[in-house]
C-alpha cells in the first residue's frame, strides 16, 4: 500500500484530518531541507509536499516564486533532490509528494524523472500545469513505477471534476480560490458546498489548500475536508529565519500549531 493510503487510513481510525505542509526543495538549501522534513514530522505533519524549484511558476504567488528562485541560485536541480530524498528516506517515511511543473518532468526525461521518484521514495507528484488531454502518458508510467498523480481542481472545475479525478490516486488536492498561491486573511469561496460538490464525483480524501495560512482558518475549513495544506505561510517562516535552528524552529511551532486544531 503507499504511504499516502496508509496515512489516510490510519487518521480516519484516529479521526484526524491531516496536515500536509509545503516547502520548496532547496530553499535555503538541501541541507536545511532534510532537517525541515524531520522536524516537520515530530511536528505533526502526516504528508510533506515538496516544491522542485521553477523559474516560471504560474500558479506560485510571490512568496513561493521567491523561494524558488533563492532555491536556484543554490543550485538545487531535481538530481540534487532526488539525493537529498534518498537522504530523507534514511530517517523518514513520512509521505513525500513533489509540486512539478509539467516542462520540468519533460526536460528531465518523463520515464526518467518518474522512475528516479519511485526509486529514492516519492510516494506521488502533483503536476499543476499539465493539461487532462495530456494526462495520459504521465498516468501510464506512472503506474508503471507506482508513483501517484494527485489530481488537482478548482473551485470553477465544476463539471470537469469528474474528469479530472478519474485515474487520480492518493487525495484530491482541492484549490480553495481562484488565482495563485498566497497567504489570504479570507476565502470567499463558499467550502462546504464546493467540498460537496468534490465527494459527488470521488471517494478519494479531499485535501484543500491555497490560502489557508493559520490554524484559526485550519479549524473553520477542517469540517469539509480530509486535510489541510499550508504552503506560503511556511515559505514565510523559511524566509524569516535568520540562521537554520530559528527556521526549524519557527516552522516546527508553526506546524504544530496547525496539526493542534486538525486532532479530534
Amino acid at each position: 500500500m503507499n504511504r499516502i493510503d496508509e496515512k489516510f487510513k490510519l487518521l480516519k481510525e484516529k479521526n484526524q484530518k491531516a496536515m500536509i505542509p509545503f516547502i520548496t526543495a532547496g530553499d535555503p538549501d538541501l541541507d536545511t531541507t532534510v532537517d525541515l522534513v524531520i522536524a516537520m514530522e515530530h511536528a505533526g505533519a502526516d504528508i510533506i509536499e515538496l516544491g522542485i524549484p521553477y523559474s516560471d511558476p504560474l500558479a506560485d504567488g510571490v512568496t513561493i516564486q521567491q523561494s524558488s528562485t533563492r532555491a536556484l541560485k543554490n543550485g538545487a536541480k531535481i538530481s540534487k533532490i532526488m539525493n537529498t530524498v534518498k537522504e530523507i528516506r534514511e530517517k523518514s517515511q513520512v509521505p513525500l509528494v513533489y509540486l512539478v511543473y509539467y516542462n520540468s518532468i519533460f526536460k528531465y526525461g518523463m520515464e526518467k524523472f518518474i522512475e528516479e521518484c519511485s526509486r529514492v521514495g516519492i510516494d506521488a507528484i502533483i503536476i499543476p500545469d499539465l493539461p487532462i488531454e495530456e494526462r495520459k502518458d504521465i498516468i501510464d508510467v506512472a503506474d508503471k513505477y507506482g508513483v501517484y498523480l494527485i489530481p488537482l481542481i478548482a473551485p470553477t472545475s465544476k463539471e470537469r471534476i469528474k474528469t479530472i479525478t478519474n485515474n487520480g490516486k492518493g487525495f484530491v488536492y482541492c484549490v480553495s480560490t481562484t488565482g495563485v498561491t498566497g497567504v489570504r486573511k479570507e476565502i470567499s469561496t463558499n467550502i462546504e458546498e464546493y467540498m460537496n460538490i468534490v465527494s459527488q464525483y470521488t471517494k478519494m480524501p479531499k485535501a484543500l489548500g491555497f490560502g489557508i495560512s493559520n490554524a484559526e482558518m485550519a479549524k473553520e475549513f477542517k469540517p469539509y475536508c480530509d486535510a489541510i495544506i499550508v504552503g506560503s505561510a511556511i515559505i514565510k517562516k523559511v524566509a524569516e529565519g535568520k540562521n537554520k535552528e530559528e527556521v526549524i524552529e519557527n516552522v516546527t511551532k508553526f506546524v504544530s500549531g496547525i496539526k493542534e486544531v486538525l486532532i479530534g
